[in-house]
């Protein structure tokens, strides 16, 4: 899967959806930063839920599709694995890409004002150590970027979010701390989705 330029031989889409990749998660998600960093001539467009965006590829919506299915911390992303093997589409191509969890919070907050630390299930499952270290509490939310964008507007300085570091960026977080997953090497894998057979 190139991330730079479009590839020649790139025809995903060209009809109804084309020029559309869908991902699961709001702005900032690791998912959406995949779509950008792998498919940069593509519009990322989110959905909330993997079977919404899966939905949206097999009606046309979309040229393609970028799901999660497996973490090197964790194991398999479920329900995102099951639902790209039952859905008879065509896996174009896959990447793995490091996986960095930042913890932030609005401004004024610290590590001494949080409290809990919300993110999505898979997200705080590879950073438990890192988290009870700190004395947070773990909160599950739908998403990474979600929970950092509910933290934002919240501007509650008890509550931080486990996120991409562009997350902090997207809803104007200030980051307590980097590289908070617990074990070094955590990758995802995404494989690339069409709803093209031939």
């Amino acid at each position: 899967m190139e991330g730079v330029g479009r590839p020649a031989t790139d025809d995903l889409g060209l009809e109804g959806g084309g020029g559309r990749c869908a991902y699961q998660g709001a702005p900032g998600a690791f998912s959406h930063e995949a779509c950008i960093d792998l498919r940069p001539w593509d519009e990322a467009v989110p959905y909330d839920s993997f079977e919404a965006a899966i939905s949206a590829l097999k009606a046309g919506d979309v040229g393609c599709a970028l799901i999660p299915v497996e973490n090197t911390t964790v194991g398999r992303v479920e329900p995102a694995a099951s639902l790209v093997e039952a859905a008879g589409l065509t896996v174009v191509s896959e990447a793995w890409r490091p996986i960095r969890l930042a913890l932030m919070a609005p401004a004024g907050a610290s590590l001494r004002t949080v409290r809990t630390a919300e993110s999505h299930p898979l997200a705080l499952r590879q950073c438990p150590a890192s988290l009870s270290t700190l004395g947070l509490i773990p909160v599950e939310a739908f998403d990474t970027a979600g929970a950092a964008r509910a933290v934002a507007e919240a501007g509650d300085v008890s509550r931080a979010a486990v996120a991409p570091a562009r997350a902090a960026e997207v809803y104007e977080l200030s980051i307590l701390r980097n590289d908070i997953q617990d074990f070094e090497d955590n990758r995802t894998r995404f494989v690339l989705l069409s709803a093209s057979t031939g």
